[in-house]
């Protein structure tokens, strides 16, 4: 055996996997619980009951559990909220990511309300790639679903992202039936303008008012059809079977792509490597866990290196084998998606 090989078996010892032995290599990384948009599906119009700021991790404590998570061989970090460009000093935190030694790819998930003035910031401190969270092209339709009415100002970030060099930019777009899904061939129209990657997504029981119905949900197959009436579509090859989105192009060589996150009707919980941290400290093994795990409380109380790994390990060993969606047992987590992180 080669030293190489010797490396590679090490390498792959040390690895987090699951007791289903899906290996983790994706960590969402919340960093704060507060927002400036009130979208219906994630949080109350008013009177959010916020955090206590002493409950939020520290850049410092956010910094030692990803270096931690990185030697466990996880080498994806999105950083996630609520909005995380209302925490102070963004751009510090990601230059201090960037820069852990093994890490392949560091993303942020955003509204995008402060994007113009600080996406060459981002982009030059390390950040790679950037999710924009937009749910309507149409700016009343946009002030319903978020309660504000800064349409134009979220698609002059995404300009900003565009041309700070954040490729590719992705555009995340929650479908409900009813509210917005005859948006679909508009959203698609926009990717072939701006050479953007717009996925829609199913909408999840994960609302803060509690008013999920799977009649509201659009089948991801539904949308594509529809889009493909207008822009023919074909589907593009893909070698990761943990890619949440199913992808297509368009057959006729526009810009940009569509995708289709369909976690309801055909879930993908067989390939997933994601693992959750709460801006509050909490270990997430599913976006619908309904158990947390405190690693805030080890690292707060001077745990060493190795009894936090054995938590880490520990806690990856439970990560659920699929959520219960589809089942009639179905339990919805208390904590809506402003509390978990994107």
């Amino acid at each position: 055996m080669t030293f190489k090989d010797q490396m590679d078996r090490q390498m792959d010892r040390m690895m987090l996997r699951d007791s289903y032995g899906r290996p983790i290599r994706d960590l969402r990384i919340s960093i704060t619980d507060r927002c400036n948009f009130r979208c219906f599906y994630c949080m109350p119009a008013e009177a959010m009951e916020w955090q206590p700021k002493s409950e939020i991790l520290s850049y410092e404590e956010i910094l030692a559990l990803s270096e931690l998570f990185v030697s466990l061989g996880v080498d994806k970090l999105r950083v996630t909220g609520g909005e995380p460009m209302l925490r102070r000093d963004l751009e510090s935190l990601i230059e201090r990511l960037a820069r852990l030694p093994g890490l392949c790819d560091l993303a942020l998930t955003t509204n995008a309300h402060f994007l113009r003035n600080r996406a060459k910031a981002l982009k030059d401190a390390g950040l790679r790639r950037i999710t924009v969270s937009l749910d309507s092209l149409d700016p009343e339709r946009f002030a319903l679903l978020t309660g504000r009415n800064e349409l134009a100002q979220v698609l002059d970030g995404i300009d900003a992202a565009i041309e700070a060099g954040l490729k590719p930019v992705k555009v995340n777009s929650v479908v409900i039936r009813g509210v917005n899904d005859d948006q679909a061939v508009a959203f698609a129209a926009y990717a072939r303008e701006r050479g953007v990657s717009v996925r829609f997504i199913e909408f999840m029981p994960l609302d803060n008012g509690k008013v999920w119905r799977r009649e509201m949900v659009v089948p991801g197959e539904e949308l594509r059809a529809r889009i493909n009436d207008v822009y023919a579509l074909e589907r593009v090859k893909q070698d990761n079977p943990s890619e949440t989105a199913r992808r297509w192009r368009f057959a006729d060589g526009a810009p940009g792509e569509v995708g289709f996150i369909n976690p309801v009707t055909q879930p993908f919980c067989g390939h997933c490597s994601r693992i959750r941290l709460t801006a509050d400290g909490m270990i997430r093994t599913c976006l619908f866990s309904t158990v947390e795990h405190n690693i805030k409380k080890l690292l707060r109380q001077g745990a060493d290196r190795e009894r936090i790994v054995e938590f880490i390990r520990a806690t990856v060993d439970k990560k659920e084998e699929r959520h219960h969606i589809n089942d009639p047992e179905f339990v919805q987590p208390l904590r809506t998606m402003s509390c978990i992180g994107g």
